[in-house]
Parts: structure tokens; C-alpha cells; sequence
């Protein structure tokens, strides 16, 4: 869950402490009656607050008087144990309040038996409505979308829409654009309800509607469907099937939790840590983050081997233990500036085959320029230190080489990872370490072995 100004004006840490205190003293009205005030994402930030036998106490408070939003709001580790502290009819009687997409995400994460009992639970229109999601992929639009829209015939004229706007019983709460479907229900494209509005009542909806309204099939991915938003703008856009018949549709509201969760997963993979982490157990980080540790021991020690090959260097000319770790830090940094950068843009859409040669060389030539900036600035400083100008040129010729090396690894590991179906976030800084510790620390110490020795 992101935790919005509005929710810290709201969840003070003063509110956390009366809380816990009236927690542990057993007043549970006063606990009910702090709780009752705040909004879903309110409670939601209460939940992940506090810690599990105090969040288990309040779920056991609060039960049905759980708002059912709260749920959609918290982070899927707390989600599950919330979720373990209530039964099947709870969960039914939250299901029942929310909508069916939001209904399906939060049936996903229980067990097989607990899904259909909670399901059985349901009146038949919404549990056909959720098994119809639930049938689509976790990360597809049609498990995003949502089927509450507003749609009518293209033979109505505006009168007509308007009559059955006011007198229809299962319209959203918000509306933005009325879908037109012809008789087989196929989209023919949208009207924008201001535009509805304003028109008059004999006008034929024909003559409002815009036909080349952009859709998405319901088996796009969610990170196509936030392109699409991104790109053009949309509130709302519809969902099709392969025949061009109106399913639903996908609102903005949606959309933004989808890229706060891909920025989200794109900053912490770059870390090599998961979004759970941070409500997960002590032993379930220590796996989760075990694994990329353990690869970059493995780098570390390729790149200790390298320094091993000039030790006979390193004891002759002390000084280059003490600069070889700039050489190799300088390195790191500068690549993590190209990699992060080519990550957003593969992420984003924007680093394609057709400008990737153009950036590739754009960064080979920052990094040349920053190279020969801070080889100046390093070497000057090396022979002023050590009054030793050969040693001031090995630095700087190592810092060159290394900058330039970090500026091809940069790009092209991303790149080339992507190619392969990896992720370019979670292994692209391991790669690089590697290259920028062993270009840096065999560029340095080699240089000095063929001219200082």
C-alpha cells in the first residue's frame, strides 16, 4: 500500500500508540471506535503498522466491520495473514462489497477449498461475474477490468440513454464515457458523458459517438494496458474479445495502482529485494535476498582473483592498494547511472531496436567524456600526492578505460538480458559489478605492472 499524505495526516503515530495501549489493556470499544473514523486505506495502514499479534487481535475485532477496501489496500504479505484470521463467510460478505475485479484479486490469494467455499457463499450473478475474471490471467486486462459500465444500443438517440441512465439500478458510481455496442455487442465506440449532456434528445447517438475510441483485448498484459493510459491520456478505455464484443472496462483508478506497483517492483528488484520484504518474516527475506548475495559473493571472488594475479605488483607499489579501489568504485557508480537508465527505458517502451544503437553510443560517448574529466582531476590529485606523474597517468588511463567499459555494460547487459526473457532489474547490477570490478582493478594494476615496474 502507498501511504499517501492524506493517510499520515490521517494514522498518526500517536493513533498507532493509543491503539496498542488500548489493545493491551483490553478496551476493545475504545479500539473499535479509533478505527470506525478512518477511511480503507486508513485501516489498511493501521494493519501494516502495528505488528502480527496486535494486527491479529484487530482483525479478530473488527471481523464484518472490516471495511471490505481495507483489503484491496494492503500489502499482499499482510493481506495473507488477514486473510488466515477470517472465515469463509467473512471473506464472502467483503467479496459481496467490492467490485469483481477486486472481488477476484482478493479470492486469488486463498487456498483452492476456501475459494470455492467463499464463492458458494455469493449470490449466483456475482459469483458468475468473479469466476469470469478469476478465468483470466492474474496479469491480464481481463482479470483488471471491471464489468459495471454503462453501454447501449446504437440505434438510441440521446433521450433514450439518458431515460435508461436515470432509471437502471446497476450503474457505476462513477461514469465517464458510455460505450455504443451494435446488436451483436460489438464495440462501435464511445460518447463522452459531457458531450452526452450537452446534446439534445432526438439526437441519434450515432452522430455524437467517437468510433475510433483505442480498446485492448482482455489477454493484454497489464504493463500494455498502462503504456496505452500513459500514452494517450485515457480516464477509461474498453475491453474486448478476440471478436470485438464489449466485456468491460478498465478505469484510470486501476491503472495507477498498476504503475505505482511496477515502479515499485522496478525499484526494488534493482536492489535484488522483493516488495514483500518489508512485512515479511525474518527467515523469508533471508531466502529472498540469500539468493543474489550469493552471486555477487561469487563476483567479488572473480574479481578478488583478478587483484590475486598482481600481488607481486601491489607489494612493490603500496600506493596502488590504497587507489585501486577508486578506479573500481568510479566504475560501479557510472555504469549504475547508465543501467538504471536503460532499465526505465526498457521498462517504459522507450529503448527499442530502432534508437538502441543511437543510445548505446550516447552513453559510450558520456562515459568517455566523464573519464577523461575525472582522469584529469584523479590524476593531478595521484601527482600531487605522490609526486610521481606516471603513476597519476596510470590512473587516469585506468579511470578512462573503466568509465568506458561501464558505459557498454550499462546498455548492453539490459539489453541483451531482456533479448533473452531475464529481467533486466533484478540481474543487471550483478552483471555490471563484475564487469566494472574486473575492467577497473586489470586496467589499473595491469597498467601499472607494464610502466611502474
Amino acid at each position: 500500500m502507498s501511504a499517501d499524505g492524506n493517510v499520515l495526516d490521517e494514522v498518526t503515530p500517536e493513533l498507532i500508540r493509543r491503539i496498542e495501549a488500548a489493545l493491551a489493556e483490553g478496551r476493545t470499544d475504545e479500539v473499535k471506535a479509533l478505527l470506525a473514523v478512518l477511511s480503507a486505506p486508513g485501516q489498511a495502514w493501521v494493519l501494516e503498522q502495528v505488528a502480527e499479534p496486535e494486527r491479529d487481535a484487530l482483525v479478530g475485532l473488527l471481523r464484518r466491520n472490516l471495511d471490505p477496501e481495507t483489503l484491496t489496500e494492503l500489502d499482499d504479505e499482510v493481506l495473507d495473514d488477514v486473510l488466515d484470521q477470517l472465515d469463509s463467510k467473512d471473506i464472502a460478505a467483503a467479496a459481496h462489497e467490492l467490485e469483481a475485479d477486486d472481488a477476484a484479486n482478493l479470492l486469488d490469494e486463498l487456498p483452492e477449498d476456501e475459494r470455492r467455499e467463499v464463492l458458494a457463499a455469493l449470490p449466483a450473478d456475482e459469483r458468475a461475474d468473479i469466476e469470469s475474471a478469476l478465468a483470466y490471467p492474474e496479469d491480464s486486462a481481463g482479470r483488471l477490468m471491471q464489468r459495471s459500465l454503462v453501454q447501449i444500443s446504437d440505434g438510441w438517440n440521446v433521450g433514450q440513454v439518458i431515460d435508461h441512465c436515470r432509471e437502471a439500478t446497476d450503474l457505476p458510481d462513477d461514469v465517464y464515457d458510455i460505450f455504443v455496442i451494435d446488436p451483436a455487442g460489438r464495440l462501435r465506440g464511445s460518447v463522452p458523458l459531457g458531450r452526452m449532456l450537452r446534446s439534445k434528445r432526438p439526437v441519434p447517438v450515432l452522430d455524437i459517438v467517437d468510433p475510433d475510441i483505442p480498446s485492448v483485448p482482455a489477454t493484454a498484459t497489464r504493463d500494455e494496458v498502462a503504456h496505452l493510459f500513459r500514452d494517450q491520456n485515457l480516464v477509461s478505455c474498453p475491453v474486448v474479445d478476440e471478436g470485438g464484443r464489449l466485456l468491460g472496462v478498465i478505469m484510470v483508478d486501476d491503472v495507477v495502482d498498476v504503475i505505482d506497483a511496477q515502479a515499485e517492483s522496478e525499484l526494488m528488484r534493482m536492489g535484488g529485494v522483493g516488495a514483500s520484504d518489508m512485512h515479511a518474516t525474518t527467515v523469508r527475506t533471508v531466502r529472498l535476498r540469500g539468493l543474489w548475495l550469493g552471486i555477487n559473493l561469487l563476483t567479488a571472488v572473480i574479481a578478488s582473483l583478478v587483484i590475486g594475479q598482481f600481488e607481486g605488483a601491489i607489494e612493490k607499489i603500496v600506493a596502488l592498494a590504497v587507489l585501486m579501489p577508486i578506479v573500481a568504485s568510479m566504475g560501479g557508480n557510472a555504469g549504475t547511472q547508465t543501467v538504471t537508465v536503460a532499465v526505465r527505458a526498457l521498462a517504459m517502451g522507450e529503448l527499442t531496436a530502432t534508437n538502441a544503437l543511437r543510445f548505446i553510443l550516447k552513453e559510450f560517448a558520456v562515459g568517455g567524456l566523464n573519464g577523461i574529466i575525472f582522469a584529469v582531476l584523479m590524476g593531478g590529485a595521484v601527482v600531487i600526492w605522490y609526486q610521481d606523474w606516471r603513476l597519476g597517468a596510470v590512473i587516469g588511463a585506468a579511470m578512462i578505460c573503466n568509465l568506458l567499459a561501464a558505459a557498454l555494460a550499462g546498455t548492453l547487459i539490459p539489453i541483451g538480458l531482456e533479448k533473452f526473457g531475464v529481467d533486466p532489474a533484478v540481474s543487471s547490477t550483478v552483471f555490471l559489478t563484475t564487469v566494472t570490478d574486473v575492467i577497473g582493478f586489470l586496467a589499473f594494476l595491469g597498467l601499472a605492472t607494464l610502466f611502474l615496474l
